[in-house]
């Protein structure tokens, strides 16, 4: 399998005193809170995403249990362009992302055609290189598509999604997205600067919170939980 993290993805729940009460392997396709409720844990909220030294990367939570509810089986979406006996190479990639607030407004990235959704809008961030922690790849992707210099607030949501989809260069991959979003502000906004030209940011912009809504947002951001309660609540600078 594919992976940018070298090392595999772990699931670690936490008890409300910190301790360790169980460990798991993500294998490719799980959600991170599936693996948890399959050893009998109820998922509460994320805490952190920490690169171990054996480049292993291991996401917390905080947990209650056991739950004792066997979590259902999903089936594997497949893209209508994709024949149900083509190929499909698994691929896992783990990305980190950011919702950047300051007294400009939401920080919102366009992607460009080298993805499927040209032309739609999302946060800033993207794949981590081999073997580097999530915090550190927020702070280099939002540099790379912005030009901002942001100070990381808490973990606020790890998302993952699997389907089977034709990848831009034209092969198939069953491929396993893992999203890690962090809540950050930018203490001394500046005119956007894309430093990653000819890469997937085509534009990137302060938008006022109130205008957020009107864009056309990708459906993996859309009903993001923090991008809705900012742009409700009209709380977006920082």
């Amino acid at each position: 399998m594919r992976t940018n993290v070298p090392g595999g993805l772990w699931v670690v729940g936490l008890s409300t005193s910190g301790d360790r009460v169980h460990q798991a392997r993500v294998d490719h396709g799980s959600h991170p809170e599936t693996v948890l409720a399959v050893g009998g844990w109820s998922a509460g909220p994320p805490v952190s995403a920490t690169t171990r030294p054996d480049g292993a990367l291991e996401l917390a939570y905080l947990v209650t249990g056991p739950s004792g509810i066997p979590p259902a089986r999903e089936e594997v979406p497949r893209d209508a362009d994709v024949a149900a006996d083509e190929h499909a190479e698994p691929y896992q990639r783990v990305a980190a992302y950011a919702v950047v607030t300051s007294e400009r407004g939401v920080l919102m990235t366009q992607f460009t055609s080298l993805t499927h959704v040209a032309g739609e809008w999302g946060l800033p961030g993207g794949g981590l290189d081999h073997g580097e922690a999530p915090v550190d790849g927020v702070h280099r992707e939002v540099w790379e598509e912005t030009g901002q210099r942001i100070v990381l607030g808490d973990l606020v949501t790890i998302q993952s999604q699997h389907w089977v989809g034709r990848a831009p260069g034209g092969g198939v991959e069953d491929f396993h997205a893992v999203r890690i979003v962090y809540r950050a502000t930018c203490p001394e906004p500046t005119d956007v600067v894309i430093h990653d030209v000819g890469g997937t940011t085509g534009d990137a912009r302060w938008v006022p919170v109130d205008e957020v809504s009107e864009l056309p947002i990708t459906s993996s951001w859309r009903s993001l939980p923090e991008l809705t309660r900012i742009t409700r609540r009209g709380d977006g600078a920082g």
